[in-house]
């Protein structure tokens, strides 16, 4: 568990109530954390429901493995200690955005209950949306867009979730997704209706 290394620092409280902020946004904020293997679908399903989310007038932004692994945690590799790290350092960023009243949708392999676990722990009550991306390897194998499941295979990339590497799917996730059986347009809206029946956003 990370411990806080500077000692001189003080937390400032914000002015604004999160009533005030929730009021004039129309909006709550809430972290959608998509969680499934490499080419299930998350990043998909999250970019068209941003993009459905944005022409319903909701603040809304997507973060995405890939995306965020070219900058805020370029450092980090694959090895299960930073895995961890990265999806730590993900659920402090999502966090700041659900409290600034945002739809966050994050699209991360996070193949870890605990780390998953660590993340909601954090988030304001009741604003973390566990959504299980499921596709089974085979499907995922079969689609691979990246070629990753063809490198895994040649033993070109360690450590591979679903080949090398474990996933440890979510035990009681708030929506699942099955990609085999859905449409992209179909995952992104269940995704919405989701938000609305929470009261995260209006209908």
């Amino acid at each position: 568990m990370s411990t806080t290394k500077s000692s001189n620092i003080t937390f400032h409280g914000a002015n604004v109530t999160q009533a005030e902020r929730e009021g004039i946004l129309g909006q709550k904020g809430a972290v959608v954390w998509l969680t499934g293997l490499s080419a299930s679908g998350k990043s998909t399903i999250a970019r068209r429901a941003e993009q459905l989310l944005l022409a319903r007038g909701v603040t809304v932004y997507v973060l995405d493995g890939d995306n965020v692994r070219f900058g805020l945690n370029k450092d980090l590799g694959f090895s299960p200690a930073d895995r961890t790290e990265n999806i730590r350092r993900i659920g402090e960023v999502a966090k700041l955005f659900a409290e600034a009243c945002t739809i966050t949708l994050t699209a991360f392999i996070s193949p870890y209950r605990a780390d998953r676990d660590a993340a909601r722990a954090i988030m304001p009550a009741g604003t973390f949306v566990e959504c299980l991306v499921e596709a089974s390897v085979e499907v995922c194998e079969g689609r691979d867009p990246k070629g990753l499941y063809k490198k895994a295979r040649a033993g070109q990339i360690p450590e591979f979730t679903g080949i090398s590497a474990p996933y440890e799917a979510p035990a009681a996730p708030e929506l699942v997704l099955r990609t085999a059986d859905l449409t992209v347009d179909q995952a992104a809206e269940a995704l919405i209706a989701h938000l609305i029946e929470k009261g995260f956003i209006a209908a």
